[in-house]
């Protein structure tokens, strides 16, 4: 796995992997599994628009680790950056919103640097071009069989 792209998507996994670890390890403090029983946590409402827009950040990262792959060159470094820098700006400001857990921090370190990393390397690198599909198609087929020598029973027996 080499290149910019295998770099992104890998990081991104990382990233995706860590904020959901986070999430898990949240419901284990019973406090914070207390408040969500309830339906509000820290003063926020666990309302279905709520969770929709947690569902859609936490989608961000999900969907960059295939984009990142995917994606021409130009929209692949533009998409790097604005997921990366939203999800950075994002996690930074929710070490603000109250007083957060030490395991919350800690997760939150690891998620902004690598955020940040994945920001940097889209804007600092050059990412490889991929080769349209109609150049592909272009190439002449390659006969593999044609090189190998026939295997005939009465060459086997000289």
């Amino acid at each position: 796995m080499d290149g910019m792209r295998s770099k992104l998507s890998t990081l991104w996994l990382f990233a995706t992997v860590n904020y959901l670890y986070c999430d898990v390890v949240t419901l284990m403090d019973p406090g914070k599994l207390k408040g969500f029983l309830a339906g509000s946590i820290g003063g926020v409402e666990i309302t279905p628009g709520f969770l929709l827009a947690a569902g859609v950040l936490v989608e961000i990262p999900m969907a960059m680790i295939l984009l990142a792959r995917l994606l021409p060159a130009r929209a692949n470094r533009w998409a790097n950056i604005v997921a990366g820098a939203v999800m950075t700006i994002v996690q930074l400001a929710s070490l603000f919103a109250g007083t957060p857990a030490l395991y919350y921090v800690f997760f939150s370190v690891i998620e902004i640097g690598t955020t940040a990393a994945i920001v940097w390397l889209a804007w600092s690198r050059t990412l490889e071009r991929v080769e349209p599909v109609t150049k592909l198609e272009k190439r002449e087929p390659q006969l593999a069989w044609a090189q190998v020598p026939h295997d005939h029973p009465e060459e086997r027996s000289q």
